[in-house]
């Protein structure tokens, strides 16, 4: 046991718990008010049912030894999973407690089960919505993760992915494009303005997901070491040339860098970032962030103008970067770990091949089986929310509460709310007196 990897992981956990509160400012600060609560609920509620999922089955689904395709059931329950450092994937032998590495765990389920909301806020059933997100966590991402980090065939093959590229991004990125397929667009989609609400809590949002990324990244290494500084720097690095050439490309583009612009740049910069945060130079770090600017910049236009409406542009930042975080992995990671150029050297090109299989097998493995999900789950509960409540907002008609009071206490809605509900009681008073 060593108490500095300890610390640093006890740290990173929460710095990447952290992640989960602040994509829910992020998401909900793009919304109309009328769904800010809704749209941030989406990401607070898995914390709980996520996070409980994972520790009833979701970790031992992922990162028990089981077999090429899935963990055995051994630390159901958290049976075995003690304070010891022993107990690991593989059989490998910790330096920190066997309970901590399920934690840090827990927090990336977590979050890769949230990040699906953006693609269907302002339309999809609450219920419907954490039904999904609890059965998709233990069927889709469990199964993934084993796959990539729990010494699965994709690991086998050679795939690498330092901090999630693959089994947190790309993976959320196709179940959000299905989601918001399957779902279908908002009923006012291109026939009504549908503006942020709170620019300001987007660029709240966008700082925190960079503060808690340094844990998210850094702390895949699972010690206080130098290939956690090195993570920790190219965290730094890739985001902040992505955000400068998000920048020119907006200018160019209109003449004005935009806020929500800046804070999108960042994101995509910190998804692209982490398949390769511990597998290349600082230097390369930026060329992978600068480059990760451009299709992302550009598949966001692209969507605009298609009838595809995923609402927070999952799909542009999270597949789109993600991809083309894996794919540069093996362009960018140092010749020791075979990748295709070290300083622009050649060196194995086939690791791009390894890496394009493994992000085209969570696409087409994700995407199918949330699917089948979302199908299943429709013929239960209806997946969108009425029309009316839609209208009114997915706030009180969800949640029974909203985000701003309007002048004069409650909004409008909530008055039209209660005098439908207690028609009776106000006109009474007439009534008797004649």
């Amino acid at each position: 046991m060593n108490q500095a990897d300890t610390a640093w992981m006890l740290i990173s956990t929460a710095l990447v718990l952290l992640m989960t509160p602040a994509l829910a400012f992020f998401y909900g600060g793009l919304v109309r008010s009328k769904n800010a609560l809704n749209t941030m609920m989406m990401s607070f509620i898995s914390l709980g049912f996520v996070g409980v999922l994972w520790a009833v089955v979701g970790y031992s689904l992922a990162l028990t030894a089981g077999n090429n395709w899935l963990g055995d059931m051994s630390a159901s329950f958290l049976t075995g999973v003690g304070l010891a450092n022993t107990g690991s994937i593989l059989g490998d032998v910790l330096t920190i407690p066997h309970v901590l590495y399920m934690a840090f765990q827990a927090t990336f389920c977590i979050i890769t089960a949230a990040l699906i909301s953006g693609a269907i806020v302002e339309r999809m059933r609450f219920s419907a919505y954490l039904l999904f997100i609890s059965l998709w966590s233990v069927v889709v991402y469990a199964p993934l993760a084993h796959w990539v980090w729990g010494g699965g065939w994709l690991a086998d093959m050679g795939a690498w992915d330092f901090a999630g590229g693959t089994v947190v991004h790309v993976n959320a990125g196709a179940a959000a494009l299905v989601a918001a397929l399957v779902v279908g667009k908002r009923s006012d989609y291109k026939n009504a303005p549908i503006l942020p609400h709170n620019v300001p809590f987007v660029l709240l949002g966008a700082g925190l997901l960079w503060f808690g990324w340094f844990g998210f990244n850094a702390g895949s290494a699972l010690a206080a070491s130098p290939i956690a500084g090195l993570a920790f720097v190219t965290t730094m690095l890739a985001p902040a040339a992505t955000l400068v050439v998000w920048t020119f490309l907006d200018m160019m583009r209109s003449g004005k860098p935009t806020a929500v612009g800046c804070a999108t740049a960042i994101v995509v910069g910190l998804v692209a970032i982490t398949p390769a945060a511990g597998f290349i130079s600082p230097t390369n770090a930026i060329f992978l962030g600068a480059i990760a600017a451009v299709p992302s910049y550009f598949a966001l236009i692209i969507r605009a103008k298609t009838n595809l409406d995923d609402s927070l542009d999952v799909v542009a930042a999270h597949g789109v970067g993600g991809t083309v975080g894996a794919l540069l992995t093996g362009v960018f990671a140092e010749k020791s770990l075979n990748g295709l150029f070290d300083g622009l050297i050649a060196g194995n090109p086939g690791q791009v091949g390894i890496q394009g299989a493994a992000v085209l097998t969570a696409i087409v493995y994700s995407g199918l089986v949330s699917f089948i999900l979302l199908k299943l789950i429709g013929m239960v509960i209806p997946l969108r929310a009425d029309a009316t409540d839609e209208g009114t907002g997915l706030d009180i008609t969800q949640h029974g509460e909203e985000a701003y009071l309007h002048v004069g206490g409650a909004s409008p809605a909530v008055h039209r709310r209660e005098i439908a509900a207690e028609p009776e009681p106000l006109l009474q008073p007439l009534k008797s007196n004649g």
